[in-house]
């Protein structure tokens, strides 16, 4: 696939300010690795922003969110002409995304001796699952989980100590963190499989078409030239994979 360069409405659609402002979601500890000594991210996400910025022709910003929640809930606002966050169909009712460029694995933790042993052994009547609510992951549980309960917390932590504290039977989450946690819980063991894939891409505003199609295309362009693969190298995350093609 040739080098994708954006039109001129797609420069006034994504940087009308003459500046590249870039929604990031901090908590998410795969996209976003590190920061620089004067406060910006650093990691797959924020470099995937300034490839595009590069591409435009203008600098980058970096506006962060403590959550995906926050970022998708300020697109009407005018704070940021592209976000990095999952694409999920709640959010897609004001953003227009990219198809994915990479995914990551939503599975279950459950504490030792729990008797599930598959995914869909975890949505059944009885069940009580701790999730952080507005994720990507957890809203496509709001959409699909049928007949177990979903108790939402404001942040990772929050579900985390819910799911301990109140003996809940499951605890959703993205599978590298899950990993880190069962290390803390003996006896506690992960789900195989995954109930979603969790699709990280580009958003911007639904208003900006011309820079939407661009988004599109660059998305795609920067999968199969290996640049994607390329940032999870430089950035050493385990957990993140390149996105099929579209």
């Amino acid at each position: 696939m040739s080098r994708v360069t954006p039109s001129k409405a797609a420069i006034t659609d994504l940087a009308p300010t003459g500046v590249l402002r870039t929604g990031i979601n901090l908590s998410n500890f795969l996209l976003v690795t590190g920061a620089t000594p004067s406060g910006d991210p650093v990691g797959v996400a924020p470099d995937m922003a300034l490839e595009i910025a590069n591409r435009l022709g203008v600098s980058v910003r970096y506006v962060t969110f403590k959550t995906p929640a926050e970022l998708a809930d300020t697109a009407l606002s005018d704070i940021w002409d592209i976000g990095l966050i999952g694409a999920e169909p709640q959010r897609a009712e004001l953003i227009a995304f990219s198809n994915a460029y990479v995914e990551i694995e939503s599975t279950y933790l459950v504490p030792a001796g729990s008797p599930l042993q598959t995914i869909a052994d975890v949505d059944q009547p009885g069940i009580r699952i701790a999730v952080t609510g507005k994720t990507a992951y957890g809203l496509w549980l709001d959409n699909n989980i049928k007949h177990a309960a979903l108790h939402r917390s404001a942040s990772f932590d929050t579900a985390y100590h819910e799911f301990i504290d109140s003996k809940l039977e499951a605890m959703a989450g993205l599978r590298p963190g899950l990993i880190k946690d069962a290390a803390k819980l003996p006896g506690s063991r992960l789900i195989p499989g995954r109930f979603s894939a969790v699709q990280q891409a580009i958003g911007t505003p639904k208003k900006n078409a011309a820079g939407a199609a661009f988004l599109r295309d660059f998305a795609e362009e920067v999968k199969q030239s290996g640049f994607v693969q390329s940032l999870i190298d430089k950035h050493k995350v385990q957990g993140l994979t390149v996105a099929p093609a579209a």
